[in-house]
C-alpha cells in the first residue's frame, strides 16, 4: 500500500529502491528523458515535469513487461539473452526465467528469448517466444534444470510461425498476437522461415488459429480499446512506421483497417525507435512505443505528447492500478508517474 501511495502522489522524488544489473548502488534513483506535451489534454494523464526513473540496466534489448497484480512486480523479457527478470519495489531486480524463448539444445544465435508477455484470466504467464516459433503458457517456473511449458499454438495451417511478437486477450478468451520475422535468425531470409507473409492472427478457445491480416510488412504491438470493439497494431517497418486500427466484428474478425497515427515522418526525422509494444487506458488513450519513446495518443488519433526516453523504446506496462507506466527502452527498465 505505501508504493502505491508513493505512486501516485510523488512527482519530484524516487518511487521506490532503483536496482540495477550494473555496479550502481541500490539506493541511487537516477532519471533520463522528458516529457513533451503537445496537447493540453496530456495534462489529465501525465505531469510534463515528471522524468523517467531507471529501475534497472545493463539489458541486451527489454521488452514485453507485464505487470503482475498478484505479487505487486512487474515480469520482462531480455530477447538476446533468453531470460524473464522480475523487478518488485523493495527487492529490486531478480531472475524469473530462463530459457524463456528457446528451449532447444543446439546453439543458435538471433532474438532467442521471449518477447511479449501476458497473463490468461487464471493468472497464468503465456509468452510469445521467438526462438521456439510458438505462444506458450508456463506451467513450472522453478523447475530443474529449467522451467516447463505448454505449447498453445505454433502453427498456422500446418506450417511454423516466424516468431511470435506480441500478444493480447480477448474478454472472450481469444488471443490475439503478431508475428514478424524477427526471432529467425536470418529475419526474412532465413531458410527455416515458412510462411511468405508476416501476420496478425487469432487463437480460439477451441485451439484453433485464424489469419486475421497479412498486408502489414511488420506487424509488431497489438491492444483492444476498452470497449474490444476496435483492435489496435503496431507496425514496425521504417518506411512504414505505422499504428493501423480495425474494427472487430462479433465473430472475432477484423475489418475497416485504415491507419491511426502515420509515425514515419518522425522516423524520417532521427527520432529513434520504431512502432512497437502499446498499452491502452481504460479511458481509450494509447500509450505507443516508437520513434522518440512513448508516444500518448488520444483515441481520436491526436498526438498528445510524448514521454522522451533517450533510447529505442520496446514496450510499455501499466502498474499500480495504472498509476504508473513501466518502460522497456533498449538496456533499461524504467518508470514513470500517471495521474489516476
Amino acid at each position: 500500500m505505501q508504493d502505491r501511495i508513493l505512486l501516485a502522489t510523488c512527482v519530484a522524488f524516487a518511487f521506490g529502491a532503483c536496482s540495477s544489473t550494473s555496479d550502481q548502488p541500490e539506493s541511487a534513483s537516477m532519471y533520463i528523458g522528458s516529457v513533451v506535451r503537445l496537447d493540453e489534454r496530456l495534462d489529465a494523464l501525465i505531469d510534463s515535469d515528471v522524468r523517467p526513473e531507471i529501475l534497472a540496466d545493463g539489458f541486451d534489448w527489454a521488452e514485453g513487461p507485464v505487470w503482475v497484480e498478484d505479487g505487486g512486480y512487474v515480469l520482462f523479457s531480455d530477447i538476446p539473452s533468453n531470460k524473464v527478470y522480475r523487478w518488485r519495489a523493495g527487492d529490486g531486480l531478480s531472475d524469473f526465467l530462463y530459457p524463456s524463448g528457446y528451449t532447444g539444445e543446439a546453439p543458435r544465435s538471433g532474438e532467442v528469448g521471449s518477447n511479449g508477455l501476458t497473463l490468461d484470466s487464471d493468472g497464468r504467464l503465456v509468452l510469445a517466444q521467438h526462438g521456439d516459433r510458438r505462444i506458450a503458457r508456463l506451467t513450472a517456473e522453478l523447475s530443474d534444470p529449467a522451467p516447463t511449458y505448454e505449447t498453445i499454438a505454433s502453427l498456422y495451417e500446418g506450417k511454423r510461425f516466424n516468431s511470435p511478437n506480441d500478444l493480447v486477450f480477448h474478454s472472450g478468451g481469444a488471443l490475439y498476437f503478431t508475428d514478424p520475422p524477427y526471432g529467425l535468425e536470418r529475419n526474412m531470409d532465413d531458410p527455416a522461415k515458412e510462411l511468405d507473409f508476416q501476420g496478425v492472427f487469432r487463437l480460439d478457445v477451441d485451439s484453433s488459429v485464424t489469419l486475421l491480416t497479412d498486408e502489414l510488412s511488420r506487424p509488431n504491438g497489438i491492444a483492444f480499446s476498452p470497449d474490444e470493439k476496435t483492435l489496435y497494431v503496431a507496425n514496425s517497418d521504417p518506411e512504414h512506421a505505422v499504428w493501423m486500427a480495425w474494427d472487430v466484428l462479433d465473430d472475432g474478425s477484423i475489418a475497416n483497417g485504415r491507419t491511426f497515427f502515420d509515425a514515419t515522418g518522425l522516423v524520417e526525422q532521427g527520432e529513434l525507435g520504431l512502432p512497437d509494444g502499446l498499452k491502452v487506458d481504460a479511458a481509450g488513450n494509447l500509450f505507443a512505443t516508437g520513434p522518440g519513446g512513448v508516444l500518448v495518443f488520444a483515441s481520436d488519433g491526436i498526438h498528445l505528447g510524448t514521454v522522451k526516453t533517450t533510447q529505442a523504446t520496446s514496450n510499455c506496462a501499466f502498474g499500480y492500478d495504472n498509476a504508473a507506466l513501466y518502460i522497456t527502452a533498449d538496456m533499461y527498465l524504467l518508470r514513470i508517474a500517471l495521474k489516476r
